[in-house]
């Protein structure tokens, strides 16, 4: 691993050395361990301390502000600089009048003692009082600029670092905001807009998990840059458990199933501190670190991340053999889009939208090729918050853990409720949220690693953004009620279990004119209600009449023309003719297909 500095600190330290800005915005993964050497001794810190021992520089002063502490220098003669420079400043003399004034009025060393005295209380009553300190800390900028005489006021630039930007700024309503919640917005406002501060050698770091949490009048301010603290990739942890071993007690040992190497790969998507609590446990327990407990705390951390509402993962025990009849669309998925999700690069698969009928049996097939896939499979329930400006929050935290792992597949079900629309009368959050998906299912970084699965009974209501080629457009695969020998299967496994004998021809033709045309949903519910009958009548099989007499009274639900709706949607998106009834299709009978859509959605179908 390099010992430079990383590159987040190399981009803030750019924008400030070139004059881009005076203000930066660290995001990201700010509350983890960062690696430190100072001279022979090596160390995992926090992002404050490292700050501070990367930016410990002889043209800068380094002044640390935290909610609950006061306004702090890195060194006492940085303290006692500055108050000089600031008596200097607020009496309003250079050096040689204040001499002068010295030996004339002796009241001027009393008002130079009480301009100290008041610095040094101010710097004490701004613990807990974020107001004051941001009011004292832009006051220091002034004075830092400013003037005695022919000479500034201070030999060094100020480099400020604010810790919990998002707690001092908190983004909300102004109307809802406090007396004291407006007067910081209104001091950084001025204070980052401040035309001889931009121009200045002085500078302010802001440290917040994401930019969203800070006050849109902040962070919106063309003067606030931002560099992003990326989780840690597979080298870094590695790195981190390379330097953990080596500093273990005497008699303490890190027991592996593996390599190391091996569990750096595994722990993609772990912070360093849950690496670190990791680590720790398998040394305390004493025991064999197993895979199996490696991926419960990236599971669990990743859920105490995003929260239990957002994601969740998926486990599916079934496999593709386990499905019951769709024979085309198992080989089309064993044979090509399971090798493409496989693959890596350009050749890859961003990903695929699943179309059919409410019914169809969508999510139990692609549960399966889930299980097939042997990769992380995470389920996208709901990015929207109720709270403001959460929403964004949610989704860079989404990012971040998606970017750090090492293969993903993400698995949306009914994801037309999921992704809303972008159009004019969209609310601003859903066009955001929807745009900010599309961009990385399209993000050339990640393709190869993260594939996206849209589930939908409504793949027309799904933005048309999102159906392009390029993103899970360039396949869209149907799934449609079965046929002929895929029908006759279902039958069979329907009716076996409770008959105990394979059908007869003729019982198997009699049942497939009773039956109708019934969705896999309703070829399910068919077969538990058959069982439970065997239950309730203690039999270890049942008559066919007993049989018939279920299935004759087994009325279908009244949503046939909705489903032949959505099975017209699902035949004209769909992207391969292969995949559809008759490969042979023609344009004229795709127009027939809309022409047909058109008058369902006169009548009120949608």
């Amino acid at each position: 691993m390099s010992k430079q500095a990383p590159p987040f600190l190399k981009a803030a330290g750019r924008m400030l050395n070139a004059g881009q800005t005076r203000t930066v915005l660290l995001t990201g993964n700010i509350h983890d361990l960062f690696y430190q050497k100072k001279e022979d001794e090596e160390d995992y810190v926090s992002l404050l301390p490292f700050l501070l021992h990367h930016w410990d520089l002889p043209n800068f002063m380094l002044l640390v502000y935290e909610l609950n502490g006061p306004i702090r220098f890195l060194h006492p003669s940085h303290r006692e600089a500055m108050k000089k420079a600031w008596v200097g400043w607020r009496n309003g003399l250079n050096n040689e009048q204040m001499a002068i004034q010295r030996m004339l009025h002796k009241g001027a060393v009393d008002d130079e003692k009480a301009i100290a005295e008041s610095f040094e209380r101010h710097l004490q009553e701004a613990i807990g009082n974020p107001t004051l300190a941001l009011e004292m800390l832009r006051q220091m900028c002034l004075c830092s600029r400013s003037r005695q005489g022919s000479k500034p006021s201070m030999k060094a630039n100020l480099l400020i670092l604010i810790e919990g930007a998002d707690l001092i700024l908190p983004e909300a309503p102004i109307a809802q905001m406090g007396d004291m919640d407006r007067r910081r917005v209104t001091i950084c406002q001025d204070w980052f807009s401040d035309q001889d501060f931009l121009r200045s050698g002085d500078a302010v770091i802001l440290l917040a998990e994401s930019r969203s949490q800070i006050h849109h009048r902040i962070a919106k301010l063309p003067y606030l840059l931002e560099s992003e603290i990326p989780s840690p990739d597979e080298a870094i942890r590695k790195h981190f458990i390379s330097w953990f071993n080596r500093h273990l007690s005497q008699g303490e040992e890190l027991k592996l199933w593996s390599s190391q190497s091996q569990l750096a790969t595994l722990t993609a998507g772990l912070s360093l501190q849950a690496l670190l609590q990791l680590l720790k446990g398998a040394i305390h327990g004493r025991e064999k670190l197993q895979p199996v407990d490696v991926v419960a705390k990236v599971e669990s951390f990743i859920q105490n991340q995003l929260g239990d509402s957002v994601v969740e993962f998926k486990k599916p025990e079934h496999r593709l053999k386990d499905v019951v009849g769709f024979t085309k669309l198992k080989c089309f998925l064993k044979q090509e889009l399971i090798p493409r999700f496989k693959m890596g690069g350009k050749a890859s698969l961003p990903g695929a939208a699943v179309c059919g009928p409410i019914g169809s049996g969508k999510t139990f097939i692609f549960e399966a090729v889930a299980t097939e896939m042997d990769m992380v499979v995470l389920v996208l329930k709901n990015l929207r918050s109720q709270w403001f400006g959460q929403t964004d929050v949610i989704f860079e935290r989404l990012r971040r853990v998606l970017e750090a792992l090492s293969k993903v597949l993400i698995f949306v079900d009914e994801a037309d409720t999921q992704f809303g629309a972008i159009g004019p009368n969209a609310h601003e959050t859903e066009r955001r949220l929807t745009g900010k998906i599309q961009a990385m299912m399209s993000d050339p970084r990640l393709r190869g690693r993260v594939f996206w699965l849209l589930i939908t009974a409504r793949i027309h209501q799904l933005s048309p953004d999102l159906r392009r080629p390029g993103r899970v457009g360039d396949l869209i695969i149907p799934v449609l009620d079965p046929e002929n020998e895929d029908r006759q299967a279902f039958l069979e496994w329907v009716i076996q279990p409770v008959l105990g004998r394979k059908l007869k021809p003729d019982e198997l033709e009699h049942l497939l004119r009773e039956i109708g045309d019934l969705s896999a949903a309703a070829m399910a519910s068919l077969r538990s209600e058959l069982k439970a009958r065997q239950l309730l009548r203690k039999a270890e099989a049942l008559e066919m009449d007993a049989i018939l007499e279920v299935v004759h009274d087994h009325l279908p639900a009244a949503i046939a023309t909705t489903r032949h709706y959505q099975t017209l949607q699902a035949l004209v998106h769909c992207s391969r003719r292969s995949l559809l009834r008759d490969p042979e299709v023609t344009e004229t009978e795709r127009t027939n297909w809309e022409t047909e859509i058109r008058e369902l959605e006169a009548s009120g179908i949608r």
